[in-house]
């Protein structure tokens, strides 16, 4: 519980940079994560969706996470993203612990298709792998009603968060109601969808905006955290609605314009792996207007 109620305000989610070659650029992870450590967030998820956690090796993954652990020194927690299969999470969550990691992110599995009861196995498979505090990543397919979160805290005894991905503030305010203080509620949707969140009382929310405006995100948090519509609002509607408008372009654009716009402003951001791809000449423009926008928060 203790890493439970660390967990208010902003958790930081670091993009993991690869060079020209698409290989790993461990040397920019690095200092990227030297500058992100600057700001009080509440913890780093390393190899997270938003560090392309699906772009990379199981071992790469864990090297990232080192590489965090040993940047951030104990100065936040640092959760470490696994997924992939049963076997596989497992594997990362126990090499993931040996690296240092204070916690896990659960990605759902590759399977789409899975029924609730295998579904839930394979979360406590992987809770099981080791004594980590596990956080749950509840995003497309994985979408949980209030019993099935209950039955799978249950099962899982080293279940401690929750991070919503679904953007259902009607469902997640009815799961939170469920399980009361048993979690941690984090929003993991978006910046963009934080006042709902707020709204409904999570103690914090992930941001990739944590890796280009760290004052920004930070603010937005405080805002949340204190009930402060008005500014929330106003922040949200000023800087963070035209940035996603950007996003929204394409699917994988919350990953291609957050590396670009890191780019822009002297940060590591680098290009994506396939899958994704990157912005074009044009929308690097885009966000150069951007980067205008917020040069307030630099």
């Amino acid at each position: 519980m203790q890493l439970r109620d660390k967990l208010r305000g902003v958790v930081g989610f670091p993009i993991t940079p690869f060079q020209a070659d698409l290989s790993l650029d461990l040397a920019a992870l690095e200092s990227n994560v030297v500058e992100m450590i600057k700001f009080p967030f509440c913890s780093l998820v390393a190899a997270g969706g938003t560090g392309e956690i699906y772009s990379m090796t199981p071992s790469e993954n864990v090297e990232v996470v080192r590489r965090t652990v040993a940047v951030t020194n104990g100065k936040m927690p640092v959760i470490g993203g696994v997924g992939f299969n049963t076997p596989i999470a497992c594997q990362m969550a126990k090499d993931m612990a040996e690296a240092g990691a204070d916690a896990l992110l659960v990605m759902p599995p590759y399977y789409t298709n899975a029924p609730w009861e295998g579904l839930l196995d394979y979360y406590a498979t992987v809770g099981r792998a080791t004594d980590l505090p596990l956080a749950i990543y509840s995003r497309d397919w994985a979408a949980f009603t209030p019993d099935h979160v209950a039955r799978l805290a249950d099962k899982c005894p080293t279940l401690h968060i929750w991070k919503d991905g679904q953007g259902d503030a009607r469902k997640y305010q009815k799961i939170m109601a469920k399980l009361g203080d048993r979690l941690a509620w984090l929003g993991g949707l978006g910046d963009d969808c934080i006042s709902p969140y707020f709204s409904i009382g999570v103690q914090g929310y992930t941001s990739s905006i944590s890796n280009v405006a760290p004052k920004l995100s930070l603010a937005m948090a405080d805002a949340g955290l204190k009930q402060d519509f008005t500014t929330l609002n106003d922040l949200v509607f000023k800087y963070v609605t035209p940035l996603y408008a950007l996003r929204e372009r394409k699917k994988g654009y919350e990953v291609s314009v957050m590396k670009t716009m890191m780019d822009l402003i002297g940060l590591k951001g680098g290009p994506v792996r396939t899958p994704l791809e990157n912005v074009t000449a044009e929308e690097t423009e885009m966000i150069k207007g951007i980067v205008e926008l917020y040069k307030d928060w630099f």
